[in-house]
């Protein structure tokens, strides 16, 4: 039998933070993945464990414009999970809560196991 598996939500946070920092373009996203790990102590892989720290970075690096990106790695992040990210009524957009909000929406699926011919 082999085993099939769905990949956990700290490797959907990962693919989406890349995919959200690949829409400034290679250049900028090699630049800030440079600038987490020598600035911020932040290893790449490491991001889906440390979302407060990776937050504080990128609003560090682009002040008021974080929102932004962090508006697009958390769409990419929700259409990961099969949910659509909608803005919050109010204005107050917090990435670490957003996160947490799309690990509790999740569906938690068990790996399935399947026979091999």
């Amino acid at each position: 039998m082999t085993q099939r598996s769905h990949p956990n939500f700290e490797e959907l946070l990962y693919e989406a933070v890349d995919e959200g920092l690949s829409s400034i373009g290679e250049s900028a996203k090699q630049a800030i993945y440079y600038y987490l790990e020598n600035g911020s102590h932040i290893n790449r892989q490491d991001i889906p464990y440390k979302v407060e720290d990776f937050a504080a970075a990128i609003e560090k690096i682009f002040g008021l414009g974080a929102n932004f990106l962090q508006i697009i790695v958390l769409k990419q992040l929700y259409g990961k999970i099969g949910k659509s990210y909608d803005l919050p009524a109010s204005n107050d957009l917090s990435f670490v809560k957003c996160v947490e909000q799309a690990r509790k929406l999740m569906p938690c699926e068990p790996d399935r196991l399947e026979v091999s011919p």
